[in-house]
């Protein structure tokens, strides 16, 4: 039909739901090219980016340090030692509120209790907290290691493939078109590779420091608070001169 000169020309837009397909199939061929040595990639891809959203999800401030929770152990032990309810409260607030709560709890089981034993029943705790802090994350590492490694494998053994298969043309030579195709779809899995390894990296260093941030917290505030509890500790009379001879 012949247009007028004021129409104008009409645009077609695919659907969406076309595009998305397309999209799929376009992976899902790129998936089957690649070979089997992909599939050990989709599965380190699977479980990075697990461990990387229940580390973000587990790392929050609230859930290790929250903040003003010493300056509130403080205030509440001002004159005195908490309760068990009150003790088993702060071991659920937080990881830093489980340590300060084995220390309390340590000060109310032995009144007589030394400031080396104290810092010890901190250092237990901390310990504790620092591997829950560090869970997964050698895990992390590992994939973030070894994904361009399984990727390299992946191409070499493409390669070996491709050169194994190709047939002689009519010329006596391979045929480039075919052999520039199937090094392509090799290095599918060298590129899938680096796509998990780089951001698997990149987490990884990123809750590397935030683990060291929170167990230098958990330290300081652990130092300080020794010599506060330890105002509760009874002190054990010093032994006569005498008697000691004696």
């Amino acid at each position: 039909m012949h247009r007028g000169a004021g129409s104008k020309p009409r645009v077609i837009i695919a659907p969406r739901q076309d595009t998305e397909k397309r999209t799929g199939d376009t992976l899902l061929s790129i998936i089957q090219a690649a070979g089997w040595p992909i599939w050990p990639l989709i599965l380190c891809s699977v479980v990075a980016l697990t461990i990387i959203i229940e580390r973000l999800i587990s790392l929050r401030p609230t859930l290790i340090a929250p903040n003003n929770l010493l300056d509130e152990v403080v205030a509440v032990t001002r004159t005195s030692l908490p309760g068990n309810d009150v003790v088993n409260k702060l071991a659920e607030n937080s990881l830093l509120g489980g340590v300060f709560a084995t220390g309390l709890r340590s000060v109310i089981a032995e009144p007589r209790i030394t400031e080396e034993m104290l810092r010890q029943s901190f250092e237990s705790a901390g310990r504790i907290a620092l591997h829950r802090l560090e869970r997964y994350l050698n895990t992390l590492g590992t994939i973030a290691a070894t994904a361009p490694l399984l990727g390299l494998f992946g191409t070499v053994i493409g390669m070996i493939e491709i050169f194994g298969s190709q047939a002689p043309t009519t010329s006596g030579g391979a045929n480039p078109q075919m052999l520039a195709h199937g090094i392509s779809i090799a290095l599918y899995n060298t590129a899938f590779g680096l796509m998990i390894a780089i951001p698997s990296l990149m987490f990884y260093r990123y809750f590397r420091g935030r683990v060291d941030e929170y167990q230098l917290t958990m330290e300081l505030a652990a130092e300080r608070l020794v010599p506060h509890l330890m105002r509760f500790a009874v002190r054990t009379p010093p032994v006569p001169a005498a008697e000691a001879v004696a």
